[in-house]
């Protein structure tokens, strides 16, 4: 195995003590949210400032945080992928008002590895926005009567980044989701694209992939007011 699928497969291992089982569904009272999805959203989980603890003090709701660090759609090993790793399988069943959540990023960066990114985004979502691993699973969320809020990903400052080179995949992944939450009820999605200023390495952490302290408050604050503007009782 190569280090570069090594590295988030540990990654991922190291919190699976976080995350429950994927045994009976989620048993939810009241008003709920759930986040699901990679390291953009459970960096700093276990500080207890993700991009969902921001989210939840900033409109005083309690959330259920399932996302996991080197998860991704695609991943394919069954125990592994029950506990986390498989985003999709990050949903427990449950009734939720809304779902958070994120994904498609390793699968272009580390799935494809720069050669075959045209077949792994049509896997992930087709240009029309109805057809793949990610249409698949927005569906699933949708038919628990959950509104469903993908967010995009946090764009490299353009210096000494790793992801630097898939700054046309993330805007064609993003393209995509973009067109399936505008043709989608009850889909929607948040772009964080313009949120790093040029030459701005403050909203990534020392790796320059996942988010910075600052970068997962300022993601969570985009969040929070997109749905206390869809949402007003919030």
């Amino acid at each position: 195995m190569s280090k570069k699928f090594l590295v988030p497969l540990l990654s991922g291992l190291m919190l699976m003590s976080c995350v429950d089982s994927a045994g009976s569904p989620e048993v939810t009272q009241g008003p709920r949210i759930l986040a699901m999805g990679d390291s953009m959203m459970a960096a700093h989980k276990i500080s207890g400032r993700a991009v969902s603890d921001y989210v939840a003090r900033s409109l005083n709701e309690p959330i259920r945080d399932h996302s996991m660090v080197g998860a991704s759609m695609s991943y394919a090993l069954p125990i592994t992928g029950a506990m986390g790793l498989n985003i999709a399988q990050q949903f427990r069943g449950g009734e939720w008002d809304w779902v958070v959540l994120n994904g498609g990023g390793n699968d272009l960066w580390l799935g494809c590895g720069c050669h075959s990114c045209d077949n792994k985004m049509e896997k992930l979502i087709t240009a029309d926005g109805t057809t793949g691993k990610i249409p698949n699973l927005v569906t699933r969320l949708r038919n628990t009567g959950a509104q469903v809020l993908w967010v995009g990903y946090l764009r490299s400052p353009g210096m000494d980044s790793p992801i630097e080179n898939c700054r046309d995949e993330g805007d064609e992944l993003e393209a995509r989701l973009a067109h399936m939450a505008e043709t989608t009820k009850g889909v929607h999605f948040v772009s964080i694209a313009d949120l790093v200023p040029h030459g701005d390495r403050s909203f990534h952490g020392i790796d320059m992939i996942h988010p910075s302290l600052k970068g997962s408050a300022e993601i969570g604050e985009r969040v929070s007011n997109y749905i206390r503007k869809v949402d007003p009782i919030r």
